[in-house]
């Protein structure tokens, strides 16, 4: 049996903050994404968020990063929060031929945001998800469609065909129903599992990935995870990449037979403090630990 890809990370890396604290005194600010990717397999990137990106500046970072290293990537608020997922077919090609297939076999999950007040609506979100390319092969398709909006010249190739990934996070109550856990399973996208104080937190798994984002469950982006919070963090992430249901689980749809290995991916969004680089690399040392005592 495969075994599971478990990576851990942080979301973004350009935090003055950091400097002379995570990043070592004097670093060059241009080399702080080799040495963050150094230390972790994975980062989300977050500038995607705010605005288009370039080849270039995927190129960049497929250059400064090792071969095997994963991004993921958020996808444009303009798609999400703007126009709330409704006539969005050029901006998801101008996204797509921005630049992200640059990142070739890097290119890991897409994460999907939305805003606190996106109510679910089971038809707006069933013809959205109709709309995420699957693989490269159908990115490329999509991006051939994008319009002037795109102030560079598009990204149309991919060295080789591979899958893509889509994650959302939800941040409104009203999508704890089955029927969005069906939908997400019928279209095989992950549900975010958000550890925070302000959106709720529910682990049904709806993918073959898991995707976690612990954005501070006592004080939002700012607190940091205690010894206990890691190694409940550390156990739901052995279950999950060994096929198994975590203890005390937020269900929202019926429970799913998880029986296969799942790739997961955690990213530490309490970014401000310095908390994310450390409750990161403690959490990988617990893991890492608790897949020993499983062998031994």
């Amino acid at each position: 049996m495969r075994r599971a890809d478990v990576r851990i990370g942080i979301s973004g890396w350009n935090y003055p903050p950091w400097r002379g604290k995570f990043y070592p005194e004097g670093l060059p600010h241009r080399s702080e994404l080799a040495y963050a990717s150094s230390v972790f397999k994975t980062i989300e990137v977050n500038s995607t968020f705010y605005r288009l990106q370039t080849p270039t500046t995927f190129a960049r970072w497929f250059e400064q990063t090792p071969d095997d290293f994963v991004f993921a990537v958020k996808a444009p608020r303009f798609i999400t929060h703007v126009k709330r997922l409704r006539e969005i077919s050029a901006p998801l090609a101008n996204f797509f031929a921005s630049g992200v297939l640059r990142l070739e076999h890097k290119l890991g999950p897409i994460l999907w945001q939305l805003p606190p007040s996106f109510r679910f609506d089971a038809d707006l979100l069933a013809d959205f998800l109709k709309q995420l390319p699957r693989d490269t092969a159908a990115a490329v398709h999509a991006a051939r469609k994008h319009d002037d909006k795109l102030r560079t010249e598009p990204w149309l190739k991919t060295p080789k065909e591979q899958p893509i990934r889509h994650a959302l996070e939800i941040r409104h109550e009203s999508f704890l129903v089955s029927d969005f856990i069906t939908l997400l399973r019928e279209h095989e996208v992950a549900l975010v599992c958000a550890d925070s104080v302000d959106w709720p937190l529910v682990m049904d798994v709806t993918s073959k990935f898991i995707y976690c984002r612990l954005h501070g469950s006592k004080e939002l982006y700012r607190s940091a995870y205690d010894a206990e919070a890691i190694d409940l963090w550390a156990r739901r992430v052995k279950a999950w990449a060994l096929g198994r249901t975590p203890v005390e689980s937020r269900l929202v749809g019926q429970p799913e037979d998880i029986s296969r290995r799942r790739d997961v991916f955690v990213f530490f969004d309490n970014t401000d403090k310095l908390q994310a680089p450390h409750d990161a690399q403690t959490l990988i040392e617990r893991v890492q630990r608790f897949t020993i005592q499983a062998k031994s």
